[in-house]
């Protein structure tokens, strides 16, 4: 179905996060596929290489019906300037240390962006129908209003963990917890849901309203909440709490139009495909070499762990984690990079885990360690994988449950640990570890959680059949055939039409 004038134009400005830029190109193609619309992607030199590649890349597989209504547009950055390594334009492989930073130097791109808006005014005669811009990219809302158009904020999370996690930092409700650390998230009903300070990062806890991050998050986070709505990355079925939790902190209409996957993870009998590449990524291990190690294992048999690209945990925990994988006896490919204290893209030192324990794995072909990037698309749609050990990053729960893959989760920054709370206590479909870098973990807890979540019993096949669930309502979503649309394919229309409506009314 297409809809709308194609002389439509649609603006998207991503936060500086390969983990954001993701979710926002994949919009933008099924935007450009649902509209033809023209569809400008913004951001700094470095990161539209990156989509450069990857929109290239969609071209010669015709992924992109049009490609060249994808067009991207570099506004000017110096990531030094503010303090950051050199080259740096966003935050892979960034210290946590310089996140702050880097949150601080997005303020730069609003004159920038302004530019770009009143150059394609000039070009088309009028403004774009709207702006989409990410949660963290606030302050475009007061950039697009001075140029008569309309502002929508895009959060690349689900609607839980992105309510918990903006009406943290605007609210600091922490600071009224009980003895018990017990305390009220407004957005979030009052009589079913109560969050802990200990799901707190450590710099949530400490946060007050006159620390760095409290600071710098609510000048971006703030001026999201005075947008036309928001789009959000996830389906409403499967999270009802966190949509209406989303709502109530808002005020706004919200549109789930996710989850922005690539479509052969959605298509049942297409799990032999090649997925399109992350961006800016060659992996590890080839997706042929990955899929012939699975398939000497028995069907839901793996754990699969990674952490995303800019998480790793300590030394000791990595210690801990290899000892427990181990004595599982349970067949593991790990994504495996440097712990803490060391650069993550550097080299892999031996001595990070059990001696012998790479040999004795692979020998007995009973894990597999990939060190750098592995294609995580094509494992987590393996009928071997049965579990994955995740950061619970908002993309990799997204691709793990589509899969109908139970998770134990390991929240390590951001809106991780909101994402288990609802994981574990609202679907029933995951098991936490540990959280942080800082915990400490024995090899006892790493084999306890591994045998429950593969267990053939219990609370295992629990999990497991509702992650399957989950996963058919996920591809219901996105599903359009006949007269039929599920949910997401019926809220980016919405969406379309609502901008439109606008459009009228004021001309």
């Amino acid at each position: 179905m297409k809809m709308g004038d194609h002389q439509e134009h649609i603006v998207m400005l991503p936060f500086l996060a390969i983990g954001h830029m993701i979710p926002f190109l994949a919009l933008a193609k099924k935007i450009q596929q649902r509209t033809n619309y023209k569809i400008t992607l913004v951001s700094t030199p470095l990161n539209v290489k990156y989509l450069s590649s990857t929109i290239a890349k969609d071209s010669t597989k015709q992924l992109v019906q049009n490609p060249n209504n994808i067009s991207l547009v570099s506004l000017p950055y110096n990531g030094s300037q503010h303090g950051l390594p050199p080259n740096i334009e966003n935050t892979e492989a960034l210290p946590l240390k310089d996140m702050v930073t880097m949150f601080n130097s997005t303020l730069s791109l609003k004159e920038p962006l302004k530019k770009v808006i009143i150059e394609i005014i000039e070009k088309d005669g009028k403004p774009p129908l709207c702006v989409v811009s990410d949660t963290f990219m606030g302050f475009a809302s007061e950039v697009v209003r001075s140029c008569g158009t309309y502002n929508v904020s895009f959060t690349t999370g689900g609607a839980y963990g992105t309510t918990g996690y903006v009406s943290q930092w605007l609210n600091l409700p922490h600071l009224l917890a009980t003895h018990d650390g017990v305390f009220k998230m407004p957005g979030f009903d009052d009589s079913c849901c109560f969050f802990s300070v200990n799901q707190l990062h450590p710099f949530m806890k400490s946060a007050n309203g006159n620390d760095p991050w409290s600071k710098v998050l609510k000048t971006l986070l703030s001026p999201s909440l005075d947008s036309l709505g928001f789009l959000c990355n996830s389906v409403e079925e499967i999270e009802p709490m966190g949509v209406k939790a989303i709502k109530n902190l808002t005020k706004l209409p919200v549109w789930c139009i996710g989850p922005l996957l690539p479509q052969c993870m959605l298509k049942k009998g297409e799990k032999d495909q090649i997925f399109e590449p992350r961006i800016g990524k060659e992996h590890g291990l080839s997706p042929e070499e990955c899929i012939e190690w699975l398939n000497k294992h028995p069907q839901r048999s793996v754990v699969y762990v990674s952490f995303g690209s800019q998480n790793t945990i300590s030394t000791s925990q990595m210690m801990a984690l290899a000892k427990g994988l181990e004595d599982s006896e349970r067949p593991f490919i790990w994504v495996i990079r440097p712990p803490i204290g060391f650069h993550i893209k550097g080299e892999f030192r031996p001595e990070w885990l059990p001696k012998g324990f790479q040999e004795r794995v692979e020998t007995s072909q009973k894990g597999l360690l990939v060190k750098s990037w592995a294609p995580q698309l094509q494992i987590l749609s393996h009928p071997s994988t049965g579990a994955f050990l995740t950061h619970c990053g908002w993309n990799s729960v997204l691709e793990s449950l589509s899969q109908g893959v139970p998770i134990i989760s390991w929240p390590l920054a951001g809106e991780q640990a909101f994402n288990s709370k609802m994981l574990m206590e609202e679907m029933g479909v995951c098991v936490e570890l540990t959280r942080w870098s800082s915990s400490d973990i024995e090899k006892e807890d790493v084999k306890k959680v591994v045998d429950i979540v593969l267990g053939e019993s219990g609370k295992g096949k629990d999990m497991k059949e509702k992650a399957n669930e989950i996963g058919m309502c996920i591809k219901g979503a996105v599903k359009e055939e006949g007269d039929f649309k599920g949910s997401s394919v019926k809220a980016l229309d919405d969406f379309i039409s609502t901008l439109l409506c606008r459009r009228n009314m004021s001309s």
